[in-house]
């Protein structure tokens, strides 16, 4: 569970999440730039980098940065959570008043920031980035959009494709967001759920210099069907009305069969009906059951009550000297 609202520091305004997953050719002036933007905007601030466990050398880069930006502060998860798992730990360490989260691969402009802010400042809760200009590759816009229609559609919600993660959000939105026991995670779609006041503004968007994405096909089919699972029955509904258009289907079939039978025109009688009968019931039901399958075993994972993220290391934080280590567990 979330602190909800413990972590705030009086003097602090603004807290930077970014999650990293083979960022570390990037973490670097990502942090520069974010110093630079910072310090322009006149705000006492924080910037809490989140290693997802990368198997490159992201954590070790932290570990340099907390040593040379007061600012920095370092979590490192015990293994491979998933990036809205990450967000959720470093949410939890946030003590500003506002809150910005970003990617670490520096297609998430630091230099909007201020930008956001300020539209943020006229009353919002939160305001999101939509990426108007997208800097992707057409395959990976089209696997976007598709994701993001499917996923709207499923969780009867608003979605666009030209909004991620990138934002800057009140506290009492983090804290709402924090106090969600969901065991599965998806940033945008929480944020959404709390509520409140928000609006997008448009920003800039980078092409993507060094490195790839970590979302593959793969991963982007397992990340839509838990978000489904996880915040929407609307698969069990539809799986309803699928198993109506079946059986409307098989009483018509059943029709023509006796019709055919009286007018003599079935050489073997019972064949037909048997497969058709057979056939619809086989379809129905695996349909069914393997829907309520992925919905129990939601239901299971819930209720183990397992922490969605566990930290292994904290480095930077004000209970540490700069650069020293910490074992810790928390529950998200």
């Amino acid at each position: 569970m979330g602190e909800e609202g413990s972590n705030r520091v009086k003097g602090v305004d603004i807290s930077v999440v970014v999650p990293l997953y083979r960022c570390s050719e990037t973490v670097e002036e990502l942090v520069r730039r974010l110093d630079v933007v910072l310090s322009g905007m006149g705000l006492v601030s924080e910037i809490i980098l989140v290693n997802d466990r990368s198997p490159a050398d992201d954590w070790a880069r932290v570990k340099g940065l907390v040593e040379r930006y007061p600012t920095v502060r370092g979590l490192s998860l015990s293994r491979n959570f998933g990036q809205h798992a990450a967000i959720t730990a470093g949410l939890s360490k946030t003590r500003g008043s506002w809150v910005v989260v970003m990617d670490g691969d520096l297609q998430d402009v630091p230099e909007e920031i201020p930008a956001l802010y300020a539209k943020a400042l006229e009353g919002y809760d939160y305001v999101q980035a939509a990426r108007r200009n997208r800097n992707d590759s057409w395959l990976k816009k089209l696997g976007s959009r598709a994701f993001y229609r499917v996923l709207g559609y499923l969780t009867d919600s608003n979605q666009d494709a030209e909004v991620a993660n990138f934002g800057v959000y009140s506290r009492k939105v983090v804290d709402a967001v924090l106090s969600m026991g969901d065991q599965m995670k998806y940033f945008p779609v929480m944020v959404g759920w709390v509520g409140f006041r928000g609006c997008k503004c448009e920003v800039s968007h980078a092409k993507r210099e060094l490195g790839k994405s970590a979302y593959s096909l793969r991963r982007m089919i397992r990340l839509a069907t838990g978000v489904i699972i996880g915040f929407s029955d609307k698969p069990l509904r539809l799986v309803i009305r699928f198993g109506l258009v079946v059986t409307g289907i098989a009483l018509i079939c059943a029709f023509w069969i006796v019709f055919r039978a009286l007018s003599g025109g079935v050489p073997v009688m019972g064949y037909s009906s048997l497969i058709v009968s057979i056939w619809g019931t086989f379809g129905v039901n695996m349909v069914v059951l393997g829907m309520i399958g992925l919905y129990l075993g939601r239901v299971f994972d819930q209720s183990k009550n397992r922490p969605v993220f566990v930290v292994d290391q904290e480095i930077g934080s004000e209970r540490n000297t700069i650069g020293s280590d910490k074992q810790c567990k928390i529950d998200a």
